[in-house]
C-alpha cells in the first residue's frame, strides 16, 4: 500500500492558517483513504530559510511514504523547486518568488506576520541563505506544475513561465498574488497530485 507525503510551504509573512493552505489541506483530507493514505505536512516555516529547510529535510527523512509531492506558494514555490530537485518528486508551484533573494532583499528588517501581526527580524544573513537554495534551472520539466496569474502585483508571471520551460503551465488572466480564485483551480492541482 502506497502512501504519499504532501508538504504544503506557505509564502513570506504568511503561515499554514493562509487560506489555499487551509482549502489544500481540507481537500486533500477528503480524499485519504484506508487505500490510498495521504499525510499532510504543512509547517509554519522559519524566518532562516536555511532552519526552514532543515526541518521539512527532516520531516520528509522520518516519513515512511513512498512520495513526496511538494506544494508551495510565493516563497513556498522558491522552496518547492529546491525540495523537489532534491528528492526528484513532483511539485505544484502558485506564483513562485523563483528568484527569492532578489525579491526579499529590498524587506530585510523588521517585518509582521500576515495574520497575527507577530512582529519577526529579517536577517541580511537570511538573503545569502536564500541564494544558497536557489535552483538555476529545474531538470524534469513533467515534475512541475507552475499556476502563475498575470494580475500577480508582487512578481513577474513572465518570469515565471519562463523559469518553467516544459512544465504543466496554467496562465491566469488577471487574479492576483494570493491567487483569490484559487478554489476554481484547486481541481487541477488535485489531478496533478494524483497522476502517478
Amino acid at each position: 500500500m502506497a502512501t504519499t507525503l504532501i508538504v504544503y510551504l506557505h509564502g513570506f509573512r504568511s503561515s499554514p492558517r493562509s487560506s489555499k493552505a487551509v482549502m489544500t489541506g481540507d481537500a486533500i483530507k477528503a480524499l485519504s483513504t484506508d487505500e490510498n493514505p495521504i499525510e499532510w505536512y504543512c509547517p509554519q516555516l522559519l524566518v532562516s530559510p536555511r532552519e526552514s529547510m532543515e526541518m521539512v529535510d527532516a520531516q520528509i527523512e522520518k516519513s515512511r511514504a513512498d512520495r513526496i509531492v511538494v506544494i508551495g506558494s510565493s516563497l513556498g514555490g522558491f522552496y518547492a523547486n529546491y525540495l523537489a530537485q532534491r528528492y526528484g518528486c513532483k511539485a505544484v508551484v502558485l506564483n513562485p518568488a523563483v528568484r527569492a533573494a532578489r525579491e526579499l532583499a529590498p524587506h530585510v528588517g523588521m517585518m509582521t506576520a500576515y495574520d497575527s501581526d507577530e512582529p519577526f527580524d529579517f536577517r541580511l544573513e537570511y538573503i545569502d541563505e536564500l541564494k544558497e537554495l536557489q535552483v538555476e534551472s529545474i531538470t524534469n520539466p513533467e515534475r512541475y506544475f507552475l499556476i502563475a496569474a498575470k494580475g500577480d502585483e508582487l512578481l513577474s508571471w513572465e518570469e515565471m513561465v519562463a523559469f518553467y520551460p516544459g512544465a504543466k503551465q496554467l496562465v491566469l488572466e488577471g487574479s492576483d498574488h494570493g491567487i483569490t480564485d484559487y478554489a476554481d483551480h484547486l481541481p487541477a492541482v488535485l489531478e496533478f497530485l494524483n497522476a502517478a
